[in-house]
């Protein structure tokens, strides 16, 4: 199976409902003309290779006094009502990075990865079981208005979409799609630094369109490169490869990961060939069964000599972390700034003819030392804490960034 097939997914996942769209060989069908249900062929599904006893009659039961009663049949939308069947039989399994996606929300999955969407440039997850920012993306709206990441979000309003809601319970594509909307119209967040007595905090932000370079470098004084690496879509590699051809002989390199929420793990494999000689092992899958596959370096790398410093902080999560472990793990690199966000699962997707996507969870993935970094992130070799009104990306002066600063001085 090809590493594209492979992917972790930080931010854009899991959903509502109520049941499930297909077990084994059951099948549901129906009929739209007179909602009548078609015969369940098999009242026996498998699930985990066993036998289960559930009965698919309550399902349309359900369904048959919905239409029969509810007060407004416009309102019953037989497509919106089975994607919601089948979303929420797959977040019963308590993942929130296994997901099905309906089409819209399977598209908007593509387009973050290809670094081009409209909205106010921060990436979603779940932080001790709270929707939270992953990452604010650079020069965007969010992180302008002081919105950091592993912030808790609390509460969406857009008066345009006529919606006021807490988040509690909320899944991530229904925030996505929430967040999201057309350039130029606002919508508000309320956020929480952290559970430490401070107040929650409100900003209103202003749609644009984000189209964003997973790949950006800077000369520093005295001949250091600064690469911001931001995330692993379809584009890093070929973005990568472009700047190392151009890069020239440079005294150090400060590669940037904060604030990287991930992307495709065949990405974070690739771009640790850069530094770590031809079969070192990057990462390890480990699946439910306990059998492990090792994803190793396959090429032959341009910087394998140079020295490095990687920043990291609460941003920087699952192809991110798999990067900055692997590199920690050989002691190619010291690891400066924050703990990072800690997600360490291996999601598979796939797509169906409809549009529709699913992502499942297929595996953990261990660092090099074997070490599993779910919930507990990446621990810096030189802790600098990140100053709040300070931003690298977005400042003249990097001598006023703290941690690029520490990376530098390093070198």
């Amino acid at each position: 199976m090809r590493f594209r097939n492979w992917i972790l997914i930080i931010s854009l996942v899991a959903v509502s409902g109520t049941m499930g769209y297909e077990f084994g060989q059951q099948r549901l069908k129906w009929s739209f003309e007179n909602w009548k249900p078609a015969v369940v062929v098999n009242k026996m599904p498998t699930l985990a290779g066993k036998p289960s006893d559930v009965d698919f009659g309550l399902f349309w039961t359900v369904w048959d006094k919905m239409n029969a009663e509810y007060v407004d049949k416009t309102a019953l939308d037989a497509t919106k009502m089975v994607d919601g069947a089948i979303s929420g039989m797959v977040a019963a399994v308590g993942d929130p990075y296994t997901v099905f996606l309906p089409p819209q929300e399977n598209k908007e999955a593509k387009e973050d990865l290809g670094g081009s969407f409209e909205g106010v440039g921060i990436q979603l997850g779940f932080r001790d079981g709270h929707l939270a920012v992953v990452a604010p993306l650079p020069g965007m709206p969010a992180i302008k208005a002081g919105v950091r990441a592993g912030d808790y979000i609390l509460n969406i309003k857009d008066v345009a979409k006529d919606v006021d809601r807490d988040t509690e319970s909320m899944s991530l594509p229904e925030a996505v799609k929430l967040i999201r909307g057309t350039k130029g119209t606002k919508v508000e967040l309320e956020l929480l630094h952290n559970n430490n007595g401070e107040k929650p905090y409100t900003v209103i932000l202003e749609r644009e369109t984000i189209v964003v370079k997973s790949v950006q470098t800077e000369i520093l004084d005295g001949n250091v490169a600064w690469i911001k690496l931001t995330r692993f879509g379809d584009l890093t590699q070929d973005e990568w490869n472009t700047m190392v051809s151009g890069l020239g002989d440079v005294r150090g390199i400060v590669l940037d990961l904060r604030n990287n929420p991930g992307g495709y793990l065949e990405g974070a494999v690739y771009i640790a060939g850069e530094f770590l000689p031809v079969g070192r092992n990057v990462v390890s899958q480990q699946s439910g069964d306990g059998t492990k596959v090792d994803d190793a370096v396959k090429r032959n790398g341009r910087l394998l000599k140079d020295k490095l410093v990687v920043l990291v902080n609460k941003g920087s999560a699952s192809a991110s972390e798999i990067l900055a472990g692997a590199l920690q793990d050989y002691k190619r690199a010291k690891i400066v700034g924050e703990q990072s966000f800690g997600k360490g699962s291996v999601q598979q997707p796939e797509d169906f003819p409809d549009g529709a996507g699913l992502h499942v969870t297929i595996a953990r993935w261990l660092r090099p030392n074997g070490e599993w970094i779910d919930k507990k992130g990446i621990t810096p070799d030189v802790v600098v804490k990140w100053e709040p009104d300070e931003n690298a990306s977005d400042s003249a002066d990097w001598k006023s960034d703290k941690q690029l600063l520490k990376a530098v001085e390093l070198l």
